[in-house]
């Protein structure tokens, strides 16, 4: 998907607003579709109900790709995760970042701001977005995942 095409949300807590900004500006300057989604804004929300929010984002379709910053970033992906249908995962180097979307097909990322700085989250950022799912032997492992989130989700 080209990044004209590709439409994305971005969000962070308190602890990683200034680290939203830079990635917003740098995928802006690309070219990209992207929204900040500022789930927080006045109302001092925490992470949880801000990864929650841009989940349910992409669950409903409103966007292909979500990026979610905290702290250490775990939480974000924690959170995200509880979304049926969405994948979510945590990088902090460009090869996970690669592998999160080639292998996973993931639809978000998550960072931290405490982990990492604001050159390597750009560099981290723009190998997730320029890669695409490649199949092939992840296509196996993605359906279980898939069929094991959905026995989960189904079972309460």
């Amino acid at each position: 998907m080209s990044n004209q095409k590709m439409k994305i949300a971005i969000d962070a807590d308190d602890a990683a607003i200034d680290l939203k900004r830079v990635i917003f500006t740098h995928l802006k300057g690309r070219g990209y579709d992207i929204e900040d989604l500022d789930f927080a804004g006045d109302k001092g929300a925490l992470y949880p109900e801000i990864g929650f929010n841009l989940a349910k984002q992409i669950q409903s379709g409103s966007y292909d790709r979500g990026i979610l910053i905290c702290g250490t970033g775990l939480g974000m992906s924690m959170i995200a995760n509880k979304v049926k249908g969405v994948f979510a995962g945590l990088c902090h180097d460009v090869f996970s970042a690669e592998r999160l979307q080639k292998s996973n097909d993931a639809q978000v990322i998550t960072m931290g701001s405490r982990v990492i700085g604001p050159e390597l989250a750009k560099v981290i950022v723009d190998a997730w977005l320029r890669s695409e799912f490649q199949q092939g032997g992840s296509t196996p492992k993605v359906e279980q995942m898939r069929a094991l989130e959905k026995e989960s989700f189904e079972a309460h």
